[in-house]
């Protein structure tokens, strides 16, 4: 599931298969480059979008509410400088909308994309342009977090650019009964969360692991990231890739060890609170609220940076002093590096030959975009070189220099799979597995509906 809990509520917003998403080299893949004109144009690409030079560039996203509030702000003063009007609408079913209007030839001239696999069908149909037509490729791989272009990538070419990022691998506690317990505050290894706390928080009673997955028609998303957290720290980035784009099968025995790790975490009723019961009954927003009873019913969230919009009220007013954070550790005989799983919303250009449109692109995928809306709260930068003193608190800088810091960040894998699978059967699998459905039947069904073309 997506870096933000808006797309638990778009169980059908997941588009395209990760079939497309070819994992390429890094470097930038220019294959004719310079701004094309229209269908026909350098490299075929189809030109959607305004009248080209009308000062107006239009964008449909997915903000809406507070969010849209702080997206306009951050344009404001480029509006002012650049004389350009840019005219935002917010859907809350933007992969349905957004493909609606493009295949009837009424695209905006940029689309905000909170999941990779509707942008890349469009990038199959030459109907979003290639960045490197417009952006300098190099200049953004080199303040990007790494690896954060890659989920934009078709046949070794990338089609959108992030513009906003969500860090998945934390994990967070409530800091005053955490440090009075005097648990490790940063475990090295996965195996070092288990013995050193998880453990040691058992034997004092208290359930550590506080986790919930309900989420209406979306839930078991939330069991999907723990698969994808574990596949990723335990047989890295590369065989990452090849499982979320099915060069190794869905059933293929890391996957089902990996099931199995994770069973440790969320079926193991001395584990988590209220067991597999518990956790399937438990709304995803509500899972961290036990740890802030007195005494706290269980003690540790693993979710992303989002997790605070849904923490008591009295805990977002004093955030730095209420909850403490350390990143999921690195799992022991795995991977060596610190990877991130993460998400974020890809901007992407339909506009191709308007340098309106252009020119917003380059703002909006750049590090001086975003400072009014970090400021606000709910908002991080993909880029390392953004100034951290935008953030309002010092969790959320932590949280950035977390993912500053990866290694390598990976794109949440069930939004680069195909929709039947993504946002289908791992979901649906996941409920399964949750109660009592074996590793391997569990992986083996996934398997099995994996389209097959």
């Amino acid at each position: 599931m997506s870096g933000f809990p808006r797309r638990a509520l778009q169980a059908g917003g997941v588009v395209a298969a990760a079939t497309l998403v070819l994992a390429g080299c890094l470097q930038n893949p220019n294959a004719g480059g310079g701004g094309a004109g229209g269908a026909g144009g350098a490299g075929g690409f189809i030109d959607g979008g305004s009248a080209d030079g009308d000062k107006v560039v239009t964008i449909l996203g997915a903000f809406g509410g507070d969010e849209e509030k702080n997206f306009n702000a951050s344009l404001a003063d480029f509006e002012k400088s650049s004389g350009i009007k840019i005219q935002y609408v917010s859907d809350q079913d933007f992969t349905t909308t957004i493909k609606q209007k493009v295949n009837s030839g009424d695209a905006p001239d940029i689309g905000l994309f909170p999941q990779p696999g509707g942008m890349l069908e469009f990038a199959a149909q030459k109907k979003v342009w290639p960045i490197d037509t417009y952006l300098d490729y190099d200049k953004l791989q080199g303040t990007l977090l790494p690896g954060f272009l890659d989920a934009g990538r078709y046949k070794g070419r990338v089609y959108g650019a992030p513009m906003r990022n969500a860090v998945k691998s934390i994990v967070w506690y409530p800091k005053a009964a955490y440090e009075k317990g005097g648990w490790n505050t940063a475990p090295e290894t996965i195996q070092k969360l288990q013995t050193d706390v998880a453990d040691k928080i058992a034997a004092t009673g208290i359930t550590p692991w506080c986790i919930g997955w309900g989420s209406d028609q979306a839930t078991g998303w939330v069991g999907t990231d723990w698969v994808e957290e574990l596949m990723l720290r335990m047989y890295g980035p590369d065989v990452y890739d090849q499982w979320t784009s099915h060069r190794i099968p869905f059933n293929d025995p890391r996957v089902v060890k990996a099931l199995d790790e994770a069973a440790k975490f969320n079926k193991d009723p001395k584990m988590v609170l209220g067991g597999t019961k518990g956790v399937l009954n438990t709304p995803f927003g509500d899972a961290m609220t036990p740890a802030f009873a007195n005494p706290p019913r269980c003690m540790l969230h693993r979710q992303g940076n989002f997790a605070t919009t849904f923490y008591p009220k009295n805990v977002q007013a004093d955030l730095d002093n209420s909850v403490g954070i350390y990143v999921f550790p690195r799992f022991e005989g795995g991977y060596n590096g610190q990877a991130i799983l993460g998400g974020g919303d890809l901007a992407a250009l339909f506009n191709g030959t308007d340098p309106d449109a252009k020119k917003v692109m380059e703002f909006l995928t750049s590090d001086k975009f975003g400072g009014p809306w970090a400021k606000a709260g709910g908002w991080l930068s993909p880029h390392k070189t953004f100034d951290v003193s935008n953030y309002p608190n010092d969790t959320t800088r932590k949280i950035a220099d977390i993912a500053n810091k990866a290694s390598v960040l990976r794109f949440d894998g069930s939004d680069l799979m195909p929709k039947a699978v993504g946002s289908g059967t791992f979901w649906k699998e996941m409920i399964k597995w949750e109660s009592g459905q074996s590793s391997q039947q569990t992986a083996d069904n996934i398997e099995a509906s994996w389209p097959k073309s």
